[in-house]
């Protein structure tokens, strides 16, 4: 019967365990970093001015700044139309109001769609670079599990030699 747990059961190897996890985290980590701040350059320096500000104007289309903004507009607009003792410029059925926001509507809609594009093939981009750097831990995981099973078979080696050392009488 062997006197000494297997390394499965000891703290060193959760130790190990616990040290490769912490170095793996740090090495994709790193790794992750590198290729987004790359990204980053690259798509800062590709994209074109009209790009960034289609990508400028969705994003504060698509804010709650602009939702109370135009609420804000919407109601002073209804508000000084409707008012008897002000001069309507657009009374009821707020003709110019309806013509104002089919403008918006019409020009806000493509440039949305074209921020959403742009963002679907950079997300794409990220998409792959993800997959690149998860097949890189997993390289790592199956490197280190390997080393682990190597040290593990020398253990068992060097434990069974130290037990039939152990086990011969002193002759002396």
């Amino acid at each position: 019967m062997d006197k000494n747990p297997p390394i499965t059961d000891t703290p060193v190897r959760e130790e190990l365990i616990k040290k490769h996890e912490a170095r793996i985290d740090r090495l994709v980590g790193d790794y992750e970093r590198r290729i987004v701040n790359h990204l980053e350059e690259t798509y800062s320096k590709e994209t074109k001015w009209p790009d960034r500000l289609a990508d400028q104007i969705a994003r504060f289309g698509g804010s709650w700044r602009f939702i109370l903004i135009f609420s804000v507009f919407l109601a002073s607009w209804l508000l000084i139309n409707t008012l008897p003792f002000i001069h309507h410029f657009d009374g009821p059925p707020f003709i110019l109001l309806n013509l104002i926001l089919s403008f918006i509507a019409a020009f806000q809609a493509p440039i949305i769609m074209m921020s959403q594009n742009r963002q679907a093939t950079r997300d794409k981009q990220e998409a792959v670079i993800d997959f690149a750097i998860n097949y890189k831990a997993e390289q790592e995981v199956d490197d280190m599990q390997k080393h682990l099973h190597r040290i593990e078979s020398e253990l068992h080696v060097i434990r069974q030699f130290l037990e039939t050392t152990q086990q011969k009488p002193d002759t002396n």
